[in-house]
């Protein structure tokens, strides 16, 4: 098993990389639920507030939860609009995991009467039995 360097540990600064649990189980679907993410406009820097959804597949690893939460963590002071962090989350967390598959869905609160929903995917879902 992996090191792991937050589990237990008092944490006072966002992370970078996610740590990393050992998989030898069956193909299933992870879904991590994140109720308050928050990032900065890009153009007035004020907050962006919303909500994450990341799902995966594992291939070798799990995601071990509390190193999730401290990288997102280092958004929160992250200019960008929302379609482009999501994307940049979804792209670092499949080069972290590498998974079968995984998929990033922010959902922001409405800014000027319209709301965002951004979807990124990467990875083949499909089950494929071997052999």
């Amino acid at each position: 098993m992996n090191e792991l360097k937050h589990l237990g540990k008092t944490s006072n600064q966002p992370v970078e990389t996610i740590d990393l649990i050992e998989w030898k189980g069956e193909r299933i679907t992870v879904r991590l639920e994140v109720a308050d993410f928050t990032s900065l406009c890009p153009v007035t820097g004020q907050p962006d507030f919303g909500s994450l959804v990341i799902e995966y597949v594992p291939h070798q690893h799990l995601a071990e939860t509390k190193s999730v939460k401290l990288y997102l963590w280092r958004y929160r002071n992250e200019r960008g609009f929302n379609e482009v962090l999501i994307d940049s989350i979804a792209r670092d967390l499949y080069r972290q995991l590498r998974p079968h598959w995984l998929r990033v869905t922010g959902q922001f609160h409405p800014r000027g009467g319209i709301s965002v929903t951004a979807i990124s995917e990467h990875g083949e879902r499909s089950y494929r039995p071997e052999g």
